[in-house]
């Protein structure tokens, strides 16, 4: 019996590969079936020559991308082409963060901004900077793509952003032989187009990178109004200075974080992404909403 890591399910056949560096692909024991568990790449896992026979339990478990056991998000956002929104930022951020995981910003396409426009940009993002790093690079000067071999290592990472962000195209600069094919702009609908397949982990040094399908819904089912303050981790931080314990800061007095937009020591748009998402998740029918 050997231990190892799922890296690719294509077509029902799982990919493992052990501590070793060998790979072997397999199917699942039928008892996994019966009992409704669908193994993930980045599972550990146990095998033999033919079968895989346990799965390990989960740090973490996510749905979309359908990956398990992730150290970190690379979350890549297009300054340009598509145009950056604050807004995708956060509710990207939101979102890895309700699974208890660490973001990396990644800032792409930079060679595509003046130097005026790129100053402003980078003015704002110096308050994200508090709390998450952000990187700026481009795949065609390769800016920065140091940084982000670096902080790959010894990790589980995964690749996620809007699509057309450059995911694909930070891949094929960090290692041209992979070779993963992308696709223009779509001029018309202002977004990329679906140019991943399949979830695979991908081997970077001493870790791996899933390079996965492309993001253009992201769904807040599982959030709830409750619990969206406890993922704006600037705003956590500050919610023990609020008049009262349990403040959503949208409507109570004596609210923290409302003084401190005022004040200019949160950005306007963080809040106003904040509130956005708040009345988002409001208009879920209260029956596809679940606690965490």
């Amino acid at each position: 019996m050997k231990k190892g890591r799922i890296i690719k399910l294509i077509g029902g056949l799982y990919t493992v590969i052990d501590d070793e560096g060998q790979r072997f692909t397999l199917k699942p024991l039928g008892i996994f079936r019966h009992r409704n568990v669908q193994l993930k790449v980045g599972d550990v896992v146990d095998f033999n020559e033919d079968s895989i026979t346990k799965l390990y339990e989960r740090r973490n478990d996510l749905y979309r991308p359908f990956i398990a056991n992730v150290d970190q998000v690379l979350l890549v956002n297009s300054v340009k082409e598509p145009d950056f929104s604050f807004l995708l930022l956060d509710k990207f951020i939101t979102l890895i963060e309700s699974n208890h995981i660490d973001t990396i910003i990644i800032m792409t396409k930079v060679d595509l901004l003046s130097d005026n426009e790129l100053s402003d940009l980078k003015e704002k993002m110096a308050y994200y900077e508090k709390f998450y790093p952000v990187i700026y690079t481009s795949s065609k000067t390769q800016d920065n793509l140091h940084a982000i071999k670096e902080i790959t290592k010894n990790k589980i990472n995964v690749l996620a952003g809007q699509t057309g962000a450059g995911k694909s195209s930070i891949l094929n600069a960090m290692n041209p032989k992979l070779d993963i094919r992308t696709n223009e702009i779509s001029k018309a609908l202002g977004r990329g187009k679906h140019t991943t397949r399949h979830v695979e982990l991908i081997e970077f040094g001493e870790g791996y990178i899933a390079d996965t399908p492309g993001f253009s819904n992201l769904e807040f089912q599982d959030l709830t109004l409750e619990n969206i303050k406890y993922y704006f981790i600037d705003f956590f931080q500050l919610s023990h200075k609020c008049k009262f314990n349990e403040c959503s800061h949208i409507h109570e007095p004596g609210c923290e974080i409302k003084k401190q937009v005022d004040k200019g020591t949160i950005i306007k748009e963080r809040y106003e992404d904040y509130i956005n998402i708040y009345e988002e998740v409001k208009a879920i029918k209260p029956k596809y909403r679940r606690d965490k």
